[in-house]
């Protein structure tokens, strides 16, 4: 008998993406041409209803891509960058994959730590997917990537910010190398700008609440992630499973942390079809 003991030594490491992806410097400009020429496209078309401000705050600013059809619902996607880089326009393209099957699509963006805490991103988020619905009719399918995949999953936990009857328009959640569980991130170099402390990982990690009444829910991940994203990835399926939610776990392979959300962009990419499936 064999006994494999596992350890994490180096936090900072674990939680590394860039460091740890070949060629990673290509990202995230490689995202803002395709990005661009799809708002500029989007735009031309008069389907891109750009800035739209659902809250008060400078980066409280969402676009909407809509199909050129009346929508058959609405998808949020929620950009990543640990709830301290980015903004939503470099994933623009990413909407191309819901918009061509039919569905409106909103990307938000959000203030960004240290200027918030995360349980303050967690309402902004709330409060966006809100205004996006008022907008556009129909069921809500919520996706998000890295710290985005914590933020759409914690949208359908007991204790969302939602309204309740957005929350009840939700379908289908799709996690894509989400953090689900807080408290490990707590022993990274990047808690300094973060600020997480004890009650707010216990309060804001899916993986430590109890999923919504007919949560459904997918984890994604990359086979080429970091052992810490695939333990998340299947951290959170395999614990909301056995509290009621209907749950999936996939690893796609030979995608890494960056390149793993790529499929969204194409209408056909199993990770669409997962996305929009009834």
């Amino acid at each position: 008998m064999q006994m494999l003991q596992h350890r994490v030594a180096d936090w900072d490491n674990a939680y590394a993406n860039g460091d740890n992806i070949a060629g990673s410097n290509r990202w995230p400009a490689a995202w803002d041409t395709p990005a661009q020429a799809f708002r500029d496209t989007m735009s031309a078309s008069g389907r891109a209803k750009l800035d739209i401000a659902y809250g008060d705050s400078p980066r409280n600013r969402l676009d909407l891509f809509l199909p050129d059809v009346m929508p058959k619902g609405l998808v949020v996607f929620i950009h990543g960058g640990y709830w301290k880089a980015f903004d939503n326009k470099p994933w623009s393209h990413l909407a191309n994959g819901a918009v061509a099957n039919g569905f409106a699509v909103a990307m938000p963006t959000y203030t960004l730590c240290p200027d918030i805490r995360i349980s303050g991103i967690v309402r902004e988020i709330a409060a966006a997917i809100g205004k996006a619905a008022t907008m556009v009719g129909g069921p809500v399918i919520l996706t998000g990537h890295s710290a985005g995949g914590h933020l759409a999953s914690r949208m359908v936990t007991t204790t969302t910010p939602l309204a309740a009857d957005v929350a009840g328009r939700i379908r289908n959640v799709v996690s894509i190398s989400g953090v689900h569980d807080l408290r490990p991130i707590m022993r990274t170099g990047m808690n300094a700008t973060l600020a997480i402390d004890e009650a707010e990982a216990l309060a804001e990690s899916p993986a430590l609440l109890r999923p919504m009444d007919g949560a459904r829910i997918t984890c994604w991940a990359g086979g080429g992630e970091r052992a810490e994203f695939l333990r998340q990835n299947a951290l959170l399926a395999n614990i909301w499973i056995g509290l009621g939610a209907t749950t999936s776990t996939v690893v796609e392979p030979d995608r890494h942390h960056f390149s793993i959300v790529d499929g969204l962009a194409d209408p056909t990419h199993p990770l669409t079809r997962t996305l929009l499936a009834e």
